[in-house]
């Protein structure tokens, strides 16, 4: 198994953290985990957004930007339910992985 799997919920709850805060799009969201030393093509971040669009922790919709039109994502109410219980996980599982012990 390559890192990058163990990385893929952070990923999410990354991007589910952003789209409570504000609607974020593909490029931005990029750029945003790229400051966090994580390097995601498009191809890789689209099937993501997919797929928290499709177990409806995202909503999408289209703002047009002079003769872009730009594809936004926010979370919905199921998301932001989701992204509490997963605090409360993390925090589990994070504080096991730095117990001295």
């Amino acid at each position: 198994m390559g890192d990058k799997a163990l990385y893929s919920g952070m990923i999410r709850l990354h991007i589910l953290y952003h789209a409570t805060r504000a609607p974020l799009f593909g490029l931005g969201i990029i750029e945003e985990l790229g400051r966090h030393g994580y390097k995601l093509s498009p191809g890789t971040l689209y099937p993501i957004l997919h797929g928290l669009e499709h177990k409806g922790y995202l909503r999408a919709s289209e703002k047009r930007e002079g003769r872009q039109v730009r594809r936004l994502y926010r979370a919905t109410p199921a998301g932001r339910k989701a992204l509490e219980a997963a605090k409360v996980k993390v925090r589990e599982l994070v504080g096991d992985l730095f117990e001295e012990g």
